[in-house]
């Protein structure tokens, strides 16, 4: 399941985080991706060919976990990860790459 594309919605404040699951514990959660506010930001600088605004690496106590979902295209509503294929012509998984 690690390494698998989710949405965290937070609280405490109220936040949510889009990106790729990297490890969970009793403690929290690890994953490696971006603010959901900023997603258009980034993808239209993708597109663009900058990647000014980028995925870091952080951690969420599971005190602050209202839920966490796998990012999944449902019905007529995309998943972010087929929102960015569409906007930029690639995979996110590829322009991430195995090792970032």
């Amino acid at each position: 399941m690690l390494r698998r594309l989710v949405v965290i919605a937070l609280q405490d404040p109220k936040e949510n985080y889009w990106g790729r699951l990297e490890e969970i514990t009793p403690a929290g959660v690890w994953i490696r991706g971006l603010n959901v506010e900023t997603f258009e930001d980034w993808v239209r600088q993708v597109s663009n060919g900058n990647a000014g605004l980028g995925w870091f690496t952080t951690f969420f106590p599971m005190n602050r976990i209202l839920r966490m979902t796998l990012d999944e295209t449902v019905g007529a509503v995309p998943s972010f990860a087929a929102r960015f294929e569409q906007e930029v012509g690639r995979k996110v998984e590829d322009f991430l790459g195995a090792g970032n």
